[in-house]
């Protein structure tokens, strides 16, 4: 698959980086055939998976460094998000619905980037960071429908 674009951006684990991250992505994403309900579903995944970082990984620590890769191609995107915090010790369990290591949260994170997104893969481990990848792919029928057929 031919690379169209590629984003590269890192930035500090404070919680007003979540909106700039979802903007940041989806903004950069427009420039495929998304409708723009496809792209609100990424801003909420990108959130999501930002948030994770800065509130699980990082523990609200304003220090860490959350990296996010973001690849396009003639079929869809590619959304990497980084962090270099404490890591998830059992990445199955924290992917079941309602999962969540604070009371404070609901659990719905991974459900909904699994939900927005054709593919997520969360790679993570004690003491090693996160890397959260997730896959849209574009939907040609719907774009084209969006767009009048043209």
């Amino acid at each position: 698959m031919k690379v169209i674009n590629q984003l590269k951006m890192e930035f500090l684990s404070l919680p007003e980086n979540v909106a700039f991250a979802r903007v940041a992505v989806a903004a950069f994403a427009s420039q495929l055939d998304f409708t723009l309900n496809d792209l609100e579903e990424i801003k909420v995944a990108v959130s999501e998976a930002v948030a994770n970082a800065i509130v699980h990984g990082y523990e609200n620590s304003p220090t860490g460094i959350i990296r996010v890769f973001v690849t396009l191609r003639e079929t869809g995107v590619e959304i990497k998000v980084e962090d270099g915090g404490k890591g998830i010790a059992d990445v199955k369990k924290a992917l079941e619905p309602a999962y969540s290591t604070d009371p404070e949260r609901m659990g719905l994170g991974f459900v909904f980037m699994q939900s927005f997104m054709d593919r997520l893969h969360v790679d993570s481990g004690p003491s090693r960071g996160t890397r959260v990848t997730m896959v849209k792919n574009i939907n040609r029928g719907a774009a084209a429908a969006s767009q009048g057929g043209h």
